[in-house]
């Protein structure tokens, strides 16, 4: 199983609302790999992303995601897929209401966590990880937005996921912050953790390289073939 691909694509087509966003597209992800998505608006990013994590049903070919086949998914067992992956949006998504620390431990509980102890543990564990050790007292609100997606992304590792995806996770942010955040996510590969993410920052793919993934005519073109 350590050697299977973590993604698997073949020959898949995906379909919104009759219209085809994305044909025949065969796809590979290995563990510690980096990849962007990178394409103009509605050119089918966001559609390969949300079908790797159950958001959005294949219509041909075949998918497997972290041991997961994707077309016996139901809303019934996809939180099985998505508790092996860690997932960001553009717009955090956190929960106003909520501590740092309250966030993340709502996030552990609802996927089956119980032990205090080991809660607690884990959460002073990811806030480390993502370089903010003292802010779990602190609600959203009170940080800037890159300490807002800092949060995010480790609400996103609490499980360990094997992959991370990220959805212009970049997007609202200032270039320096920009910049620390890839730099982050870049880290996460050392840790044997492939990282999926759609942009349309080219700038920073020059400083933090990966494979690309050009979405284009309702393809997938991958730069390392």
């Amino acid at each position: 199983m350590n050697d299977s691909p973590l993604v698997l694509l073949k020959n898949l087509r995906l379909v919104q609302q009759e219209h085809v966003v994305l044909d025949k597209v065969n796809l590979e992800i290995n563990k510690g790999e980096f990849l962007y998505v990178i394409g103009k608006t509605g050119s089918g990013k966001s559609s390969l992303l949300r079908a790797l994590y159950g958001d959005l049903a294949i219509d041909n070919g075949s998918g497997e995601v972290c041991g997961t086949v994707l077309s016996t998914l139901t809303h019934r067992n996809v939180y099985l897929l998505r508790r092996k992956l860690g997932i960001v949006f553009q717009d955090f998504g956190l929960l106003s209401d909520r501590t740092v620390g309250d966030n993340l431990d709502f996030a552990l509980r609802a996927t089956g966590w119980s032990s205090k102890k080991e809660i607690t543990s884990r959460i002073d564990e990811v806030l480390e990880t993502v370089g903010l050790p003292h802010k779990g007292y602190k609600f959203p609100h009170e940080l800037s937005g890159g300490e807002q997606q800092r949060v995010a992304i480790a609400r996103a590792l609490l499980n360990s996921p094997s992959l991370f995806i990220a959805d212009e996770p970049t997007g609202n942010l200032d270039p320096d912050t920009t910049r620390d955040i890839l730099k982050l996510l870049h880290g996460l590969t050392s840790k044997g953790c492939s990282v999926l993410m759609a942009t349309h920052d080219h700038a920073s793919m020059t400083e933090f390289p990966g494979r690309v993934l050009r979405c284009e005519n309702g393809k997938i073109s991958d730069s390392s073939k």
